[in-house]
């Protein structure tokens, strides 16, 4: 039988122009992220099954590719549920590994730690363009910080990091998990159908206002309670300061600590930020995980059609693995959205000069080593020198060569 050349379904091979971007990219956000203080740390490719199934992750918990027991340990003859078979997974995400990293390695940190992480994930969800199986994640975290100074820092270091790869006019959209939870309280719904409610909100973007009262009222809830929650967006969008407009209409449903906090962050992200991007106060955003706890954010980007990236404030994680709740807050960059916009962009990177040594066949061994010694000099000096054999279509090797960013050639031929 033969062998499959094509990768896994939902899986890519990266070709050289790409994987030049991706390193390109990497590079820029590991320099500004720790210029901002972040520290490079990894974290395995798979987490424990009971982990990863602990009703945190939202909908990604039914995407996990699942890994069967080993040897001894996988008895299929005896099976009687998935837990005889399953003991470990794929990660679906950055943010639970690093919650039982610190969790595991807290007396060898720093407090606060500011986390920096760059890897693999894998979810088993259906292939569409820019979405794959196997994708890279780029989160920065920052743990043991109380403060709203977290959410500051984040904000800031990843903005100048999207400014610094030549996006602009993108828009930071922000929000607050207990503003969300007090504007549902206010209009009269349960605390225990707000998961459904917020589902419900998250379509607000693609189903209007309107939509949003429709599915509702199927889902079962009281006109009173849809008609007094359509309210409060319609006050938001009319007032001024729709901040101000809740912090005025909610009251008692939501503690004014709360809303300071949430203020003085946009405050002084307002006062530190520059003009390629917007900080704009949403609050139909909802993040899909279930583990945040506070402030969350997400990156819009209205000229290309989509958001790259969000995160926020997720203080109960962690305390899941000790017992004792750390704060914590994080934002992750849409990595494989980025590196997508700039390839649909043209984009190329900004490389030294890059020279390639074509040996003609059959040059003899002991200028070889000559050429070999010259070379390795180049490189020593910072430069970047390709030796490769002449091919007999030697136009159209230089044609290659120069897509890949070779401007200098140097021909060696057998005399």
């Amino acid at each position: 039988m033969a062998l499959v050349k094509k990768p896994v379904t939902g899986m890519k091979d990266i070709l050289p122009e790409e994987m030049q971007i991706r390193d390109y990219v990497v590079n820029i956000i590991k320099e500004t992220y720790r210029s901002f203080g972040f520290t490079p740390i990894d974290t395995p490719c798979m987490e424990h099954i009971e982990n990863l199934c602990s009703n945190q992750g939202g909908e990604n918990e039914k995407l996990i590719f699942k890994v069967l027991k080993r040897g001894e340990k996988l008895d299929l003859a005896n099976a009687k549920s998935e837990s005889d078979l399953v003991d470990s997974g794929m990660r679906y995400d950055l943010t639970l590994p690093l919650s039982r990293f610190y969790a595991n390695n807290a007396n060898n940190l720093p407090s606060p730690f500011k986390a920096l992480q760059i890897g693999s994930v894998w979810r088993a969800d259906r292939p569409q363009r820019g979405r794959f199986r196997q994708f890279t994640q780029c989160d920065i975290d920052i743990l043991g910080e109380p403060s709203n100074l977290a959410e500051i820092e984040l904000i800031q270091a990843t903005t100048t990091t999207l400014g610094k790869l030549g996006f602009k006019n993108f828009e930071i959209r922000i929000n607050e998990r207990r503003i969300l939870k007090a504007m549902a309280a206010y209009s009269g719904f349960e605390e225990k159908d707000f998961d459904i409610v917020f589902i419900i909100l998250d379509k607000m973007d693609k189903i209007g206002l309107d939509g949003v009262a429709e599915e509702l009222e199927k889902s079962g809830f009281a006109k009173e309670s849809i008609e007094k929650y359509q309210s409060l967006f319609a006050g938001v969008e009319k007032a001024e300061d729709g901040v101000q407009y809740l912090a005025d209409t909610l009251g008692e449903y939501l503690d004014a600590d709360v809303m300071t906090n949430f203020k003085d962050i946009i405050t002084a992200v307002e006062a530190t930020k520059g003009d390629f991007f917007k900080l704009v106060f949403d609050p139909t955003l909802v993040r899909g995980m279930s583990y945040y706890t506070g402030t969350i954010f997400e990156i819009a980007m209205p000229e290309f059609g989509g958001s790259c990236g969000g995160g926020g404030r997720y203080d109960k994680m962690i305390g899941k693995f000790t017992g004792q709740d750390v704060p914590a807050c994080g934002f992750s960059i849409g990595f494989e959205r980025i590196i997508m916009l700039l390839l649909e962009s043209g984009f190329k990177v900004p490389s030294q000069e890059k020279t390639a040594y074509l040996i003609e066949k059959g040059y003899p061994n002991d200028k070889l080593c000559e050429v070999m010694k010259q070379a390795a000099d180049e490189r020593a000096a910072g430069k970047q020198i390709l030796v490769t054999r002449m091919n007999k279509n030697k136009k159209f090797q230089k044609e290659k060569l120069t897509a890949e960013g070779y401007t200098d050639f140097v021909e060696f031929f057998n005399k």
